[in-house]
């Protein structure tokens, strides 16, 4: 998809660099010219350009680098994060695109011998927080082009757009590292700056052949299994859609604005960015002829949280805030000047919390007349295997949604439709339901595609062509597996709903697993993910004058967490061999009902002491 064939000149950052370890300094320079680099000193991590050929001796390690992500400044000195592992994972619009397999970051902190005792200890936490960081999943990049800008943008920006460094090319709300590229930045070293993408990219072609386009991508077990996510996250298939080869990739740029964990970033902040928004742009390359179909999801742009307690599903509160009717009215002014016109879907329940919640929003949102709100309980609507019910979705919305459309241009790069407006989904964690939404919305504009291309007939649609179906199928569980991972930490629920169209005894037991392990993570480990998103997107600033993020929660999860565990477990054993007993005589019938009055006891001060015991974000607050 060489969508700017016809500009010869585009940036290209350097692809392969060597590391260069001193006493006293990290230098950095290109492979193919070591005239060009930067040095970063050991101590306190200042940057500066070499200056033609200059020698400093001999290094004490070389390693080869693949790209500089950024710096950050913490209490003793900066810490540069490289990419030290990197995997090609195929080609997007022409240019190669990779992944991020391993990051490190080098500490460039000599002078932390000078730090306190209480500094040492923050130093120490955030530390560990940049450890977490650097095993960030799903992030993107390529050397050669832009990831961020979806194609029907590309096409309306100046001429000589991608002769600028690629950091300038960028949206920057899909930058995952921006905060860390401004030291970078500011030292002019443009050919270095790496912008990374976090979320999806997947890629399938249409063709009678039956051998993979990348030989490292494979489906591993039939008839589409899954593999290890490092290896699904950019997959190909070759299908035979009536002979007619065709490429279609799927990308999903996720927003940095309000970045964070399932349950630590609910909601909207007071400038009306909301949590988990994610652009997904599913293209479409036949014959020279180019499209894109963009849909978006966020979480519901209010102010509400979902404090974890050690519930499995805690109660949703609806923060009250005279600020609400102005976020609501910023968040869609936002999408609307960046999209078009804005059908909001909300397939949250009905009933309970999520129906006070969905009340909440069906309140504010009906006091702006720019946008179409529809709401659609799913469960209700498509549970017990119902899934075919979410045509009466469709059905609602299909005459706005034709309306909107999709890009298309033609072999001489002529526009000949645009994208007027975008359906924007949520449910509640806007992963699960709205995964299966999204995915059957996507198979509705494709269809309208390869109808008007040609390919099928106006009666025909992908469904009928079952090796296709199945791909595509396959591509959107993927996609949905990732999201989920970034955001959960576990796999998406509902996949056979997307496979399938019905849930299975299999998928049943996989939900089951996933639900499982999102609990643990929400409760146990989120807390410390969310500081290390905030410390790495610029929420937090490290300054020695602030407050110990330390000195306050001596005593949290981790702490809290094995007595608590010890006392239920020594219980509810004492308890159960004293059951056992109980018939022997009445003392044991007594220890018996003792114990497990005990337990009981432990058990509610366990449940009424949640919030203290479970983790919590120490770094910054829910807004």
């Amino acid at each position: 998809m060489e969508i700017e064939a016809n500009i010869i000149e585009h940036f290209k950052l350097c692809s392969q660099l060597e590391l260069q370890e001193f006493a006293d300094k990290f230098v950095i320079r290109l492979s193919e010219s070591p005239t060009d680099g930067f040095s970063v000193s050991r101590f306190d991590g200042n940057i500066e350009k070499l200056n033609g050929d200059v020698s400093f001796g001999n290094p004490s390690k070389v390693s080869t680098i693949y790209g500089v992500a950024g710096t950050i400044r913490l209490l003793a000195g900066s810490h540069i994060l490289l990419i030290t592992s990197r995997k090609e994972v195929g080609s997007y619009l022409g240019f190669p695109v990779f992944r991020v397999m391993s990051m490190k970051f080098l500490s460039c902190n000599e002078a932390s011998r000078h730090l306190t005792r209480r500094e040492r200890k923050d130093e120490a936490y955030f530390m560990n927080l940049l450890r977490m960081v650097e095993s960030t999943p799903g992030l993107y990049y390529s050397y050669e082009t832009d990831i961020t800008v979806n194609l029907q943008r590309r096409y309306n920006l100046a001429k000589g757009w991608m002769s600028k460094p690629v950091w300038k090319q960028a949206d920057p709300r899909f930058v995952w590292n921006k905060n860390l590229l401004e030291e970078l930045i500011e030292n002019k070293l443009d050919g270095f700056i790496v912008p990374l993408l976090q979320g999806n990219i997947l890629r399938f072609l249409s063709q009678p052949l039956c051998l993979p386009l990348f030989p490292s991508v494979l489906f591993s077990l039939p008839p589409f299994g899954f593999k290890d996510m490092q290896d699904l996250s950019f997959q190909t298939g070759h299908l035979n859609l009536k002979e007619s080869p065709a490429t279609i990739a799927l990308i999903s740029r996720r927003c940095t604005r309000r970045l964070g964990t399932r349950m630590w970033r609910r909601g909207a902040n007071l400038e009306g960015d909301t949590a988990n928004f994610i652009e997904t742009e599913q293209l479409l390359e036949f014959e020279g002829f180019r499209s894109s179909f963009l849909q978006i999801r966020g979480s519901i742009p209010l102010l509400w949280e979902q404090i974890v307690d050690l519930s499995y599903k805690p109660r949703l509160n609806i923060i009250d805030h005279e600020e609400t009717p102005k976020v609501v009215e910023r968040h869609f002014h936002d999408l609307s000047q960046r999209y078009g016109d804005v059908i909001a879907v909300d397939l949250t329940n009905k009933q309970g919390d999520e129906g006070l919640l969905s009340a909440a929003y069906t309140t504010e949102i009906q006091k702006l007349s720019s946008v179409r709100y529809v709401s659609f309980d799913f469960h209700q609507c498509c549970g017990g295997s119902n899934f075919d019910n979410i045509q009466l979705l469709y059905d609602e919305i299909s005459e706005d949604f034709e309306k909107k459309g999709y890009f298309l241009i033609d072999t001489e790069e002529k526009i000949l439709l645009e994208q007027r407006g975008v359906i924007r989904s949520n449910c509640i964690d806007c992963l699960d339901r709205t995964n299966v939404t999204q995915s059957y919305l996507a198979r509705k504009s494709l269809d309208s595609q390869l109808q008007r291309l040609g390919v099928l007939s106006s009666n025909e649609s992908i469904s009928m062509f079952t090796e296709d179906f199945e791909i595509f199928k396959t591509m959107w569980v993927e996609q949905g597996d990732e999201i989920s991972l970034e955001y959960s930490g576990t796999h998406a629920l509902k996949r056979d709903l997307v496979r399938y169209g019905k849930q299975t005894m299999t998928g049943l037991i996989q939900d089951g697993m996933s639900a499982i392990s999102r609990y643990f993570l929400n409760n146990f480990q989120d807390g410390i993910r969310q500081d290390a998103v905030d410390l790495i997107s610029g929420r937090y600033s490290v300054n020695r004058g602030c407050p110990s993020p330390v000195q306050n929660n001596e005593f949290e999860s981790l702490s809290y967490l094995p007595v608590a565990s010890a006392l239920l477990i020594g219980g509810l054993t004492v308890t159960t061999i004293t059951i056992n007993q109980a018939g022997r005589n009445t003392n044991t019938f007594l220890s018996s009902a003792l114990c497990a009055g005990v337990t009981a006891g432990v058990m509610a001060i366990v449940k009424s002491n949640g919030r203290q015991i479970c983790s919590r974000p120490r770094l910054c607050g829910l807004l």
